[in-house]
């Protein structure tokens, strides 16, 4: 087991924390959870980059925990009302699609490869930015309500164009397994 994936396995792992310590109205150290998970996910990425120690698993280990902790504190903030709805529903639509779509690929070409585009990984960043936003107003107490909007909008638009851009990827790779 490599370092990145074991730091991996430790952001999937802090997804249930987090989520408790939202409902449990201890937003502080959710916030510090939280970063700590956020910072992690460049961590892994960067050792396994730097030293490299890429791994297939981590390949799929990586998104798994990025979308594990991400959908898990959407959910959460949108149920505790922090977080609009609609952008809740849109930011796990699109992990479902993407899923879904991956999924169905591996079903009909016996074969995938995770290789996370550009506007996902802007996405990804977008999404960690606005959570992390979000639970510094509510857990720190500080002003940065125009800011968390401006997020919104930045995640609303980065998911719809990354939802767009996978929906575009999947079904040119059909076409090319259904002309073969």
């Amino acid at each position: 087991m490599s370092l990145p994936n074991l730091i991996s396995i430790g952001r999937l792992c802090s997804a249930p924390v987090i989520v408790w310590l939202i409902v449990t109205g201890q937003l502080n150290l959710a916030f510090w959870v939280f970063l700590l998970a956020s910072i992690s996910d460049g961590v892994d990425g960067y050792v396994a980059k730097r030293f490299n120690r890429t791994t297939v698993l981590g390949g799929y280990l990586d998104p798994i925990a990025d979308k594990t902790l991400l959908v898990s504190v959407y959910i959460t903030l949108g149920q505790a009302g922090y977080l609009d709805l609609w952008l809740v529903i849109l930011v796990v639509f699109r992990d479902l699609l993407i899923v879904g779509g991956a999924l169905l690929f591996r079903m009909l070409s016996n074969s995938l490869t995770m290789q996370p585009l550009l506007i996902s990984k802007v996405n990804t960043v977008a999404q960690i930015v606005l959570a992390a936003i979000m639970l510094a107003q509510l857990g720190l107490g500080l002003p940065v309500e125009a800011l968390a909007t401006i997020a919104i909008y930045v995640v609303a638009a980065s998911t719809l164009l990354s939802g767009a851009s996978y929906i575009t990827q999947w079904s040119r790779r059909a076409v090319g397994l259904e002309s073969s």
